[in-house]
């Protein structure tokens, strides 16, 4: 018999009560002049000063009302835990009802098992806001996607964001449609059989709208910094229940299926995660398929055994960028020596890096030995935001390649690996519009900073050394910028489409049912840019993924593969299977053969 779930319950911002009255709650332990709430069309009103830093006053208050705390005389500012902004981060919060208030038409939905799962990963603005996501539903889930993956919604300034800059993260962008639109895009996917999930970025605030420093200070600590500035102190209980409750938010007001914790390496305090993990999954539903998935460039895999299903698998992209395109400058330098050596490491055991030192940090070592996880522990792209929108100019990986054959053969083997697939919007399509970073920030001190800073950013890259390279860095601020990055633009490519489709249907077929319990057997180099991998599935089956990602045919002399017992699923070029037989991997070609259990 299982226990009952918690009801939930938050010490953070504005909660409605069954009452009728509304809880304001704000953690504010350097206030030196206490707090007041201000609900518009109301006098002001002190708060009461209660245990560890909060303050907090029960008001009768009607959903709907726009309030803010006074935290100082010359100072009054949103709530931090606002879950929603009457207009962008610098204005009001407004009191909302409870999710439980919206209809749902799939309250049965319980979501779909970790390994079924084929990532969509999506900007809510290119694709058109919550409306415009919802109306594409049906043609991702017809291709064979299984969960679309929201970049970050929470409240960012302006109306164009990557979403990283948010400062809000309880309260969804408005930039997007309101809160029922997107609580209805989620039930609508729920009716097509897609899980939804949400990446949330718990290891930053954006530097525009942020007030935390004037009233509660001690949310940061300052002998640890990260890229954007002092590391968020996790080491404070009120820090930690307000993302902690953050995560159980968005799962349970708005069903979402799964998160995607941003950079987690920035979190300094990995005990958090898994507490956090702890935390969420004994107050949600055990019924409930809720799944949390990491990226954290640090490798390590012990948040992996406890309580989360997967890291995004940044080396496995980085050789695979490397070996694609030739690239060796930034962090592909540490996939340069021995390529295929190391994509096979990440194709069997997850992390090319489990401990050695990396040139690129300076002979630090990184990483934790990861063999023993399964291969569904990873998540697997070729492109993503960062991989692609971090590039000065935001190539697509298409426009990267000379032979469309290597792109072909190189998204065969992601989709058929038994790693846990995610393609970024616009993959499916052929899309070559690149992915430009963006922002909308109203301060032109602030944007100025931005576009400087993006453009200092690459002069290490000899393509950009002079100046007037640099120059051609596309403004982020820029509304051109945001425009040129749309994906959706123009018709997709008919042959990358059937591709997609033909793969996907494939996977869901032949891989998903065998990859509970599969585990990876080996893997050999073949030539420079040619590996074969192999596992055996939790059927007793064995798969085998021969890829040549390189221009030259190879024809090494034990290649001769035995087709007797083994049936081709799958080959990205015509007649590569009978190549294979007699001995001879084509260039630019992957081909998959699935081995029946003994």
């Amino acid at each position: 018999m299982t226990s009952p779930v918690p009801a939930v319950s938050y010490s953070h911002g504005a909660v409605r009560l069954a009452d009728g009255q509304t809880r304001f709650r704000l953690w504010a332990p350097n206030a030196r002049h206490g707090v007041g709430l201000e609900i518009a069309g109301r006098e002001p009103l002190p708060m009461r000063q209660a245990a560890d830093g909060f303050y907090e006053l029960d008001v009768p208050c009607e959903a709907g009302a726009r309030y803010r705390y006074r935290v100082a005389p010359d100072l009054a500012v949103p709530d931090p835990a606002s879950r929603l902004q009457a207009h962008d981060v610098h204005d009001d919060s407004v009191v909302v009802e409870p999710g439980a208030a919206y209809a749902w038409r799939h309250p049965e939905w319980r979501g779909r098992p970790w390994n079924e799962t084929v990532f969509y990963e999506v900007h809510a603005g290119l694709a058109g806001g919550y409306a415009g996501i919802e109306a594409r539903l049906s043609e991702l889930a017809a291709l064979g996607i299984t969960a679309v993956e929201l970049m970050p919604i929470a409240d960012f300034p302006g109306p164009r964001n990557w979403g990283y800059d948010g400062v809000l993260p309880y309260a969804p962008d408005r930039a997007y449609g309101e809160p029922d639109e997107l609580r209805r895009l989620i039930d609508t996917a729920h009716g097509l059989g897609l899980m939804v999930f949400l990446d949330v970025v718990y290891n930053h605030f954006g530097p525009d709208g942020n007030y935390l420093n004037a009233y509660a200070s001690d949310f940061f600590r300052a002998d640890v910094q990260t890229p954007w500035g002092a590391a968020i102190d996790f080491r404070r209980p009120a820090v930690r229940s307000y993302f902690a409750e953050n995560a159980l938010y968005w799962l349970a007001e708005y069903r979402f299926d799964g998160l995607r914790l941003d950079a987690v390496h920035a979190i300094k305090d990995v005990g958090w995660l898994e507490e956090m993990a702890a935390f969420v999954r004994a107050r949600i539903d055990p019924a409930r398929h809720v799944h949390l998935v990491l990226e954290n460039d640090d490798n390590q895999v012990h948040p992996l055994l406890h309580g989360y299903q997967a890291q995004w698998n940044d080396d496995a992209h980085h050789v695979l960028h490397h070996l694609l395109t030739g690239e060796s400058e930034g962090y592909y330098e540490d996939y340069v020596e021995q390529p295929a050596q190391r994509l096979a490491r990440a194709l069997t055991e997850g992390f090319v890096y489990q401990g050695q030192p990396s040139r690129h940090r300076g002979g630090e070592r990184r990483g934790e030995r990861s063999h023993l996880l399964p291969p569904t522990a990873f998540v697997l792209f070729l492109q993503n935001h960062d991989q692609t929108g971090n590039r000065a100019l935001g190539e697509r990986l298409g426009p990267l390649l000379r032979d469309a054959r290597v792109l072909k053969a190189a998204t065969a083997l992601q989709l058929l690996a038994p790693q846990i697939p995610l393609i970024f919007m616009g993959e499916e399509r052929g899309a070559s519009t690149p992915f430009y970073y963006f922002t909308s920030h109203a301060d032109a001190e602030l944007a100025q900073a931005v576009r400087d800073g993006r453009r200092k950013e690459f002069q290490r890259f000899r393509a950009f050394a002079n100046p007037a390279m640099r120059e051609r860095i596309p403004d982020p601020n820029d509304p051109a910028t945001y425009a040129d990055a749309n994906p959706y633009v123009g018709q997709p490519d008919p042959e990358v489409a059937a591709a997609y489709a033909e793969l996907l249907a494939l996977r869901h077929r032949e891989i998903v049912p065998r990859l509970d319990g599969a585990r990876a057997i080996g893997a050999h180099v073949l030539g420079m840019r040619a590996v074969v991998a192999q596992w055996r599935m939790g059927d007793g089956a064995v798969l085998s993924l021969y890829a040549n990602l390189g221009g030259v045919d190879l024809r090494p002399d034990w290649l001769q593969v035995d087709l007797v017992d083994q049936t081709v699923l799958y080959e990205s070029q015509a007649g590569a299977g009978a190549a294979l037989h007699e001995g001879l991997l084509r260039r630019a070609c992957t081909i998959a053969l699935l081995q029946a259990p003994v």
